[in-house]
């Protein structure tokens, strides 16, 4: 499988009907017992307001809580659809808290552009908090307990391949090199020795960073700093077609949940 060769200086491939998408993830997550809180977005007067939706799922003694996210840039469509998936089909550990936010850009997709309505790229934005939906996602965050883990699922324009970036202080068991094995099966792996500057092994980046060194933060640097001590961002490569980078995401989601 060869990439499209669509993404010439950027994303040029399949938007999403967001409207339709939040309508199924809401019936998606009602059939199965999720809990929805609405998070306003108040832009003032530079935009009308917006809001996402942050879905719970409690277990009564859970050994685990996971944490998921997706949809933090408007051209990256694969990550909402895998998370509908996901939440039909409904395969979670029994004994798992889930949470779960689908779509955290939803004046981004309209435009079919990474950063929100207001230019801002939301997935740097977890330092500093210049947009409403950092704001607003952290200030939900802030309410819910420490996870064990946390999942961002992304797509990369210019990847040729998918890849795992893992962020890992707490030096718990890794779970890229089952991710991307999985993943194989279904799409092809990024093996570049540098992926995003940062230096890999077969579609796997472990970058050793200090968050204070980093002037602007991704939803993951936030996570690892005061949610999870292990994050797992899940990268499609989005010049391959659209079923393909969903089914790479749902499969990668998957072998987490076997490997836990």
């Amino acid at each position: 499988m060869e990439p499209l060769g669509k993404n010439i200086g950027g994303y040029r491939g399949e938007t999403l009907d967001l409207p339709a998408v939040l309508r199924d993830l809401a019936q998606a997550a009602a059939s199965h017992h999720w809990q929805g809180d609405i998070i306003p977005l108040d832009y003032g007067a530079a935009a009308p307001p917006s809001r996402f939706i942050a879905y719970r799922r409690p277990a009564a003694s859970p050994r685990l809580r996971l944490y998921l996210s997706a949809g933090i840039h408007g051209d990256e469509p694969a990550g909402p659809l895998a998370a509908l998936q996901l939440l039909r089909e409904d395969r979670w550990p029994t004994d798992a808290a889930l949470w779960f936010c689908p779509c955290l850009n939803p004046t981004g997709f309209p435009l079919s552009r990474r950063e929100n309505v207001l230019g801002i790229d939301i997935n740097r934005d977890y330092r500093h908090f210049e947009s409403a939906e950092a704001r607003a996602h952290v200030a939900w965050l802030q309410d819910q307990p420490p996870f064990d883990l946390g999942i961002c699922l992304h797509e990369d324009w210019e990847s040729r391949g998918f890849y795992v970036y893992e962020l890992n202080p707490g030096r718990r068991p890794s779970l890229a090199a089952a991710i991307v094995a999985a993943v194989a099966r279904v799409c092809p792996i990024e093996r570049a020795p540098l992926i995003d500057n940062w230096p890999a092994d077969n579609g796997v980046i472990r970058p050793r960073l200090n968050p204070e060194d980093r002037p602007r933060w991704a939803e993951a640097i936030y996570l690892i700093t005061h949610k999870a001590r292990l994050t797992c961002t899940l990268e499609a490569p989005s010049d391959f077609p659209l079923p393909t980078r969903v089914a790479a995401l749902v499969t990668g989601v998957r072998a987490i949940l076997a490997a836990l």
